[in-house]
């Protein structure tokens, strides 16, 4: 990772503090030390305001520089401060939504003189939610190795396959094409592995995750996604797997069908569409996220599926969320959500309809906000892809 490139992260965290009059950050959470540092290791980035940021290290033990420090306990990070002359802070940032009890407890331990302030996650969401233009580079290239992946699904269904055995195969596909695999997400209950695959009445299963459309899953360990459920005539599936190929979380749905689907699937993803050029050509830096919702659903109603948008017994309420190094960053296309897009956003927009007897139809692209609209990251063909 350039160094220019990290220090304007650093340095867009560092004018957040500045306005909550925070001396100082200890960042010690896997996405932040990637936004921060590059990479992730086990140990603490010190972000003080008006000096260079110091890395404390644990793990691995082959990493040297200059303002890096080798420790064996957080308890040492004040002493180090100390013999470097650097002053310690008035007032000391943690992750507050992400560390534990315990580790949130013990680093505030170390520094016994300073106000310890619980705001780090929310901070560091908020800058994270600009990207900078290496940021949307990268999302560009993701998007562009997810969609050669998703090009050669029809290669890999052969007739008779249950939803676990294609999904298989397209996590296959997609690891082969660089993807990492892990799919990070935001939240202490929210898990997924890959992606998913919901075929069929599986797409309206409800879920206990805040996801757009739920799915039984294999085992009530991990109750979302595929289900075993074979892939019949006249029914339809979507492929919703993570596009982690550079560490961020790009996004992309396509549907697929066995045969022939009945007309109203064509009518229900065609709507589906419309609600995203819709949303495409009226978003752009100040549009108010509650409006895109509300302009979805409004589209939705008039078609005559509002029953069957984001799920049927269990509707997810919201169309669109913000990407990154996490899945579900900011912003969040919902009601009562009154952010505006600024220009840097990235978000996935995801409108989807669940038809009864048939299966999952929609679309799901990754967008980046710019000065004056919207730049489509993930480009694939998005009508229905019979097999």
């Amino acid at each position: 990772m350039l160094q220019p490139e990290l220090k304007l992260r650093r340095d867009k965290i560092r004018a957040l503090m500045v306005q909550q009059g925070i001396d100082a950050a200890l960042i010690t959470c896997n996405v932040n030390l990637i936004y921060t540092y590059g990479r992730v290791v086990s140990g603490y980035l010190y972000l003080p305001l008006n000096a260079p940021a110091r890395l404390f290290i644990k793990r691995p033990n082959d990493i040297e520089g200059e303002h890096i420090h080798p420790i064996r306990k957080p308890e040492q990070i004040t002493e180090l401060l100390k013999e470097c002359g650097l002053p310690l802070p008035a007032k000391l940032m943690l992750e507050g939504d992400e560390l534990s009890f315990t580790e949130y407890n013990r680093l505030a331990a170390c520094f016994p003189e300073t106000e310890v302030v619980p705001c780090g996650t929310a901070l560091i969401r908020q800058a994270r939610s600009v990207k900078t233009p290496i940021e949307i580079e990268m999302f560009r290239r993701s998007g562009a190795a997810h969609t050669k992946a998703y090009e050669q699904i029809p290669s890999v269904y052969q007739p008779g396959m249950t939803d676990r055995q294609l999904s298989i195969e397209i996590e296959r596909l997609m690891r082969l094409e660089g993807c990492l695999g892990i799919f990070r997400v935001f939240g202490q209950s929210m898990e997924i592995f890959m992606g998913s695959l919901l075929a069929g009445d599986n797409a309206a299963v409800p879920s206990p995750y805040d996801f757009a459309l739920g799915g039984k899953g294999l085992d009530p360990s991990l109750p979302g996604g595929v289900s075993g459920t074979l892939l019949q005539a006249g029914q339809c599936f979507m492929v919703d797997m993570g596009g982690n190929f550079y560490g961020y979380m790009g996004d992309m749905s396509r549907v697929f069908s066995i045969g022939r689907l009945p007309e109203q699937a064509y009518t229900a993803h065609q709507t589906c569409i419309e609600i995203q050029e819709e949303i495409a050509a009226m978003a752009k830096p100040g549009t108010v996220c509650e409006d895109m919702y509300n302009k979805a659903i409004e589209i939705v109603t008039k078609a005559g599926f509002a029953d069957y948008f984001m799920g049927v017994d269990q509707k997810a309420k919201f169309i669109g969320h913000g990407i990154g190094l996490e899945i579900n960053e900011i912003p969040v296309l919902a009601p009562r959500m009154k952010q505006e897009l600024e220009p840097g956003m990235v978000f996935a927009l995801e409108p989807k309809i669940v038809l009864p007897g048939i299966g999952p139809v929609g679309i799901e692209n990754s967008w980046a906000v710019t000065t004056d609209g919207l730049e489509k990251l993930t480009l694939c063909k998005e009508e229905i892809i019979e097999l």
